[in-house]
């Protein structure tokens, strides 16, 4: 039979809460068997959180090279094959039929099976040290060539855009799962008091496809979730108080709500009732540090220039220009989505002019956010990444217009800064784009290489919940060694 200590042993085990109860009033007994259970943590590099400050830095297990992440995520799958991949066979086989054994066992979103290749018209041209092709598309990311990991030989599992997006940003295909940016924070904290630890900016024509599931904390504590920012005017609505209402007056009602919640927080001991209260502070904190972030007015003329940037509009430049000045403020993880890359033809989505659009909105600033954060020494230490969900076929869609279908067996994607070789090309795909030949990178590679160079084995920093030890790369994924400096 059980004894009482055993009980709770297993009970305690199998708690999403388990990394909060020693400090929330529950029990000697509960925290003596935290103090237990402290060498097992130790072990698996979960970290040890004040449930009181949750987002306070931590310090990493191991030796890390990145202390910050800006992810620019090129929301719809931006074309490799009209960016980043020059392949003149593909061109010289254009409207032929794709080898049978090429297709033979692949699923494709639309793709019917009577498609023909579909050749690029773009001019490209080598750049830099490296050689990397790049399309008359981008002409600032010349200026980057030399900067970043091109990584040429990305692959996914999801071909369709909510769950590949899920796939790309939690390690799983449904929603459930905490995002990069939640595990980040979780095992790292934030360095800034006054700001969220893991912000959201979005631009573009619409938001994400999977929404606020891409940036959720999962069975995390809500303590990690993204905090999304506008673009425009004040980051978040109603952060600023009602006419009248002063600040000696603001706050006294945090701290009533403040006491009533401890009340109910010493009564039932739910950790949720510490973010609540948490919450609270940083939207009382914000209100001063948040019309400071967002007034770019005050950058010099010629960093406005760099990027491309106009104060007062709500743009993809501006957003670089935030996830800057938020990293430059201590939030440890910012990440940026623009659409619409979703080019299969017809109206809004097709390769020509739609495409060249929204390659403007994004080349310049991308480019200028690299060099910006080099310039002022923040690159040595800021983990920039730039991508999609998935790629694009070498074979065409037909609707209105001809486009691509989505292709998750070869992409292109680039990184940047923290511990990672510069301008280095990393993989190959085959004559006409269609697979990887050499430097394969799957999402849970690009996952296990994120966190290691932020100073954490992915297999061991993990959360246990329903009874097993979860982590970003699931039970897969391993450190792309070849990439880093």
């Amino acid at each position: 039979m059980n004894t009482p200590h055993e009980i709770e042993s297993a009970l305690l085990r199998d708690s999403t809460r388990r990394h909060f109860f020693g400090s929330c009033g529950v029990g000697l007994g509960t925290i003596a068997l935290n103090q237990m259970l402290a060498g097992d943590a130790a072990a698996k590099h979960v970290p040890a959180i004040d449930p009181a400050s949750p987002m306070a830095a931590r310090k990493p297990p191991l030796p890390a090279r990145a202390k910050n992440v800006i992810y620019l995520f090129m929301a719809g799958a931006p074309s490799q094959l009209e960016l980043f991949e020059h392949k003149p066979k593909l061109n010289e086989l254009n409207g032929k039929t794709p080898p049978p054994s090429l297709m033979q066992g692949k699923r494709f979103a639309f793709l019917k099976g009577n498609e023909t290749l579909l050749g690029n018209t773009r001019k490209f041209a080598r750049h830099g040290g490296c050689g990397m092709d790049l399309s008359e598309l981008f002409p600032h990311h010349r200026k980057i060539v030399d900067e970043v990991t091109w990584l040429r030989g990305m692959t996914t599992d999801v071909f369709n855009h909510g769950p590949a997006k899920l796939f790309m940003n939690t390690g799983f295909q449904a929603p459930g799962r905490p995002s990069m940016g939640s595990w980040v924070t979780y095992g790292l904290g934030s360095e800034s008091a006054d700001l969220p630890g893991f912000v959201v900016l979005q631009s573009g024509s619409r938001g994400p496809r999977a929404g606020s599931s891409l940036w959720a904390s999962g069975f995390l504590p809500t303590a990690f979730q993204g905090v999304p920012f506008r673009g425009k005017g004040d980051p978040i609505l109603y952060l600023r108080s009602p006419k009248g209402f002063t600040r000696e007056r603001e706050r006294a009602f945090y701290d009533a709500v403040g006491d009533l919640n401890r009340a109910r927080l010493d009564e039932v001991g739910d950790p949720e009732i510490l973010t609540r209260l948490n919450a609270y502070e940083m939207a009382y904190r914000m209100q001063s540090s948040a019309p400071e972030l967002m007034d770019v007015a005050g950058e010099s003329s010629k960093t406005l220039e760099l990027y491309g940037a106009k104060p007062g509009e709500a743009s993809f430049a501006n957003n670089c220009i935030l996830a800057r000045r938020l990293v430059e403020r201590g939030t440890r993880f910012v990440q940026l989505y623009h659409t619409n890359w979703d080019s299969h033809g017809g109206p809004g989505e097709n390769l020509n002019d739609d495409f060249e659009k929204v390659c403007r909105d994004v080349d310049q600033a991308s480019a200028a956010l690299v060099l910006d954060l080099k310039e002022r020494g923040m690159l040595d230490d800021t983990l920039v990444l730039w991508g999609g969900e998935f790629g694009r076929t070498p074979m065409g869609e037909v609707r209105k217009t001809v486009g691509r279908d989505h292709h998750i067996d070869a992409f292109t994607m680039w990184a940047a800064g923290a511990g990672l070789k510069k301008g280095y090309i990393h993989g190959a795909t085959d004559e006409l784009g269609f697979g990887v030949v050499d430097g394969k990178v799957h999402v849970h590679d690009l996952h296990a290489t994120v966190m290691h160079l932020l100073g954490f084995d992915h297999e061991r920093l993990t959360y246990r919940f329903q009874g097993r030890d979860f982590r970003l790369t699931d039970i897969h994924g391993h450190v792309v060694k070849d990439i880093l400096a």
